[in-house]
């Protein structure tokens, strides 16, 4: 299977998985329908893709770009959209976890089988 192809449902998976939680936090305790079903198609949706690319992807390798990428997503959802404050230590937090995902891809040869 082509990497690219690979990585890009990988990343379908995460956008749907910021989405799904994005939508919970519309919920709002899921006394909200709309966002409360909207939470679980997405969050359907991204274990689908997720599923998928672990075929290809070893488990951990695969979950440390949904985990890593999903936070630093999340975390500008959370700024943007619902007016979440980041400190300059979250800052740093964020940098560290895309410079552990880019180690990972770049530099690891167990991210493809």
């Amino acid at each position: 299977m082509n990497p690219a192809i690979v990585y890009a449902v990988l990343v379908v998976a995460i956008v749907f998985e910021v989405l799904g939680t994005s939508a919970m936090q519309a919920a709002q305790h899921f006394t909200r329908l709309v966002p409360t079903l909207a939470m679980v198609v997405c969050y359907a949706i991204a274990f689908f893709f997720l599923s998928w690319s672990l075929r290809y992807v070893p488990v951990g390798i695969a979950y440390a770009i949904w985990s890593g990428l999903g936070i630093v997503l999340i975390s500008l959802v959370g700024y943007f959209v619902f007016g979440q404050k980041l400190d300059p230590a979250a800052l740093v937090g964020l940098g560290l976890i895309i410079a552990g995902v880019l180690v990972l891809n770049l530099f690891s040869k167990s991210t493809f089988h």
